[in-house]
């Protein structure tokens, strides 16, 4: 959609395309919209991996304004705010070796923006058990076609703690280039942390990232 003469921040009734929900797939990978009824896996996977996700979870400064979420809250916030075009907040789900379904981790795009800029900012991570595995590598990929092919947007970014190895390696593997640091970026494990910053536009990923990753491997 083209909104010439508008601003930045410019946004306009979503097409048939890009309405909520989405369901994306590839192989054992599945990004699907959160459910109430994911709240007990949730809270299972999380304070299993607390020590893995902890350093790179975002927090809330000790004077946001906004009150803490339940799950439930967060479920409901965030497919309102995906009706409306503003995010695509996805739970990965992975079958290992053929078998059952399982929540294997979180893949949300924040931030997105139609008008002039028309970008959004990817956010992820896994469940140790499943790590190293490709889920989210895949996952990415299939979000961030959507984002170019589907709501036809111009940039992707993805924000990482130049601490964090793993994520930096997902990037690198997707060919996301890097576009330098950002000092006390984000509020994550407590603290204002620096940022390194990766983009990717419509024009860099040819047929797609997913066509990128499958002819890699």
């Amino acid at each position: 959609r083209r909104c010439g003469g508008l601003g930045a921040d410019a946004t306009g009734p979503m097409t048939t395309q890009q309405q909520w929900p989405v369901e994306l797939s590839h192989g054992p990978v599945t990004l699907r919209p959160w459910r109430l009824q994911d709240r007990r896996a949730w809270n299972e996977i999380r304070q299993r991996n607390a020590a893995w996700t902890a350093p790179w979870d975002s927090t809330r400064p000790p004077d946001s304004i906004e009150p803490p979420l339940t799950f439930a809250g967060m479920v409901r916030q965030f497919n309102r705010r995906a009706r409306l075009g503003q995010m695509l907040p996805f739970a990965v789900d992975y079958r290992p070796d053929g078998r059952a379904w399982v929540l294997a981790g979180q893949l949300t795009i924040s931030g997105i923006t139609h008008g002039s800029a028309s970008w959004a900012q990817a956010g992820y991570w896994v469940d140790q058990r499943w790590a190293g595995r490709g889920i989210i590598p895949t996952a990415l990929a299939l979000a961030v076609d959507h984002c170019f092919f589907t709501l036809h947007l111009h940039r992707t970014e993805v924000a990482i703690r130049p601490e964090n190895v793993r994520s930096l390696r997902v990037v690198e593997k997707l060919g996301f280039r890097h576009e330098g640091s950002r000092a006390r970026y984000m509020h994550v494990d407590g603290d204002w942390r620096d940022h390194e910053m990766f983009a990717l536009h419509a024009d860099e990923v040819g047929p797609g990232l997913l066509a990128r990753l499958v002819h890699s491997a």
